[in-house]
């Protein structure tokens, strides 16, 4: 018999899709089936001659099906070497009858997970029967084909076709790779949620998996190769948005919307986020969105093109309109009326994202940030600051007013590149400067910044008048505070902790302003 003709084929699987279609193929070549249970059914019920694997071992299905092809008699037809006199005779001797393809997929335990399942039905949503077959086929790729997923039928069939019955080396040894993977990634998730479960976040052996959702055009730049992976499917996040017009997002729009969403997530009143190269460019919540997108563009309007636009309450008409008046690549919104749609529809480039309303709350989740031969993993940082937080440090008390935006601006300076430093007013941002290697700097850019807003709308003041400050970090010294109260700032947050506070807060009480330390660092690298 020839070793590479396919003659005996085992198939069990949860995915149904497509099986059917494929089943039937691998008849017309007389080819034998050999099912379980479900799988088994499904395929008599629909007209096609199988037999079951307990008729092959000679051994029922146990422990409510925990047991079904745990036997040698199929792994020793699956991991029998065909030219190997050894194995040959041992198979022989043993009455193992070799299979020369796997068709399976694993029990759904990631959809099980995700849709709130008991502990008891996850763990019986455990698969091993099925990741032992995989492997085992996949070890003997050189002599059985393993086909893992639905998608791959159809270049199953085409090369069947094309080989007379039988399969390539490299077709073999491609879908050998991707039963590799798909056990692995299957391993990870079941790792992974015992590890959430026991909150082990940094578990001694890590596992990462991710679905490739799409490939892009390029990353960062032409010359480099990208695409997107999706980690956790039923999620709000950027991966999982639905895009409803414009080009496909490239790698730089899919960062930059990441950075709009994370930061929209800090507020429950309306706010708008305009991001331009994962920084803000402008902040700013109201009582409505018409509101809070005016502020938010005021404060850097130059900055605003090009950028992305995060919301989270559905964009209507009007708003639409005012948007339409930037260029703008990105939009992300929990919805958007068909007076919106419509109103977008006129710019065919614009690239409008719809994500779930429902998760518009920041989460507890591992951050993990690869360097030269490993991986950095930390937790992210989802600390809401509040009221009953703060340490007012200076003879003069903050209003009320002042604290609002105090909590406000130090938000927005969690999603600034350090070092950042963030003039905030009635709700809104009105300087920010992001990632300079000085504080004093910072604080500098952002005045300038402020200084030229207030240029363009026509006010003969600064925004940065009579606002708050917040900085990410402790002012290691009394210049980067006074640059800030010498830019129009009369209340200031910041972590403290620098073994010259006191000198800060002197500066600060000399030049009559408030100022309230939080004892929590924002850095953001």
């Amino acid at each position: 018999m020839d070793s590479n003709l396919i003659t005996r084929a085992l198939i069990s699987v949860s995915d149904k899709s497509g099986l059917i279609e494929f089943a039937e193929f691998l008849q017309g070549f007389d080819i034998e089936i050999i099912s379980t249970g479900g799988t088994a059914k499904y395929l008599r019920d629909n007209g096609l001659a199988i037999k079951e694997v307990s008729q092959v071992t000679s051994f029922p299905e146990m422990l409510g099906g925990r047991v079904k092809t745990l036997h040698p008699l199929i792994h020793g037809g699956l991991l029998g070497k065909r030219n190997d006199p050894t194995h040959k005779k041992e198979m022989l001797s043993n009455g193992v009858e070799r299979i020369d393809m796997l068709v399976v997929n694993l029990y759904p335990f990631e959809e099980k997970v995700n849709s709130g399942a008991l502990q008891e039905e996850c763990i019986e949503n455990i698969d091993i029967g099925g990741p032992a077959m995989i492997r085992s086929a996949a070890k003997n790729f050189n002599d059985v084909v393993v086909v893992t997923n639905p998608s791959d039928y159809l270049s199953v069939i085409k090369e069947m076709k094309s080989q007379k019955g039988s399969i390539s080396m490299s077709m073999k040894r491609n879908l050998a790779s991707k039963a590799f993977s798909l056990t692995a990634y299957y391993d990870s998730k079941v790792s992974s949620w015992f590890n959430k479960n026991e909150e082990n976040y940094f578990p001694d052996l890590l596992s990462l998996s991710a679905k490739k959702s799409k490939d892009l055009r390029y990353g960062e730049n032409p010359h480099q190769d990208a695409a997107l992976y999706t980690v956790e499917r039923h999620k709000a996040s950027i991966s999982n948005s639905v895009q409803l017009q414009g080009k496909e997002l490239s790698y730089n729009n899919y960062n930059d919307t990441d950075a709009a969403f994370e930061l929209i997530k800090e507020f429950d009143d309306p706010a708008v986020a305009i991001i331009k190269h994962a920084n803000p460019c402008g902040v700013a919540t109201s009582q409505d969105l018409l509101s809070a997108y005016s502020k938010a563009l005021q404060c850097d309007s130059v900055s605003a093109f090009g950028g992305v636009i995060a919301v989270n309450r559905e964009i209507g008409k009007e708003l639409a309109s005012m948007i339409l008046d930037v260029f703008t690549e990105v939009i992300i919104a929990p919805g958007f009326s068909k007076e919106a749609k419509l109103l977008f529809s006129t710019k065919k480039n614009l690239r409008l994202l719809v994500i779930n309303n429902e998760n518009l709350v920041s989460t507890d989740e591992r951050q993990i940030k690869p360097v030269s031969g490993g991986f950095l993993v930390q937790n992210k940082d989802s600390y809401k600051l509040t009221k009953n937080d703060l340490d007012v440090v200076t003879i003069k008390s903050p209003t009320e007013e002042q604290i609002k935006d105090m909590l406000f601006a130090f938000r927005v300076a969690k999603h600034v590149k350090s070092n950042a430093i963030i003039y905030a007013k009635d709700g809104a941002t009105v300087g920010i400067g992001a990632g300079q290697m000085s504080r004093v700097d910072s604080s500098r850019i952002a005045a300038e910044k402020a200084k030229d807003a207030a240029s363009k709308a026509g006010k003969s003041k600064s925004l940065t008048i009579d606002s708050v400050v917040a900085s990410d970090a402790f002012f290691p010294f009394p210049d980067g505070l006074i640059a800030a109260i010498e830019a129009g700032a009369n209340a200031v947050i910041q972590p403290g902790g620098s073994i010259r506070d006191k000198d800060v807060i002197e500066a600060a009480n000399e030049r009559n302003i408030t100022m309230a330390f939080t004892g929590i660092r924002h850095f953001k690298h």
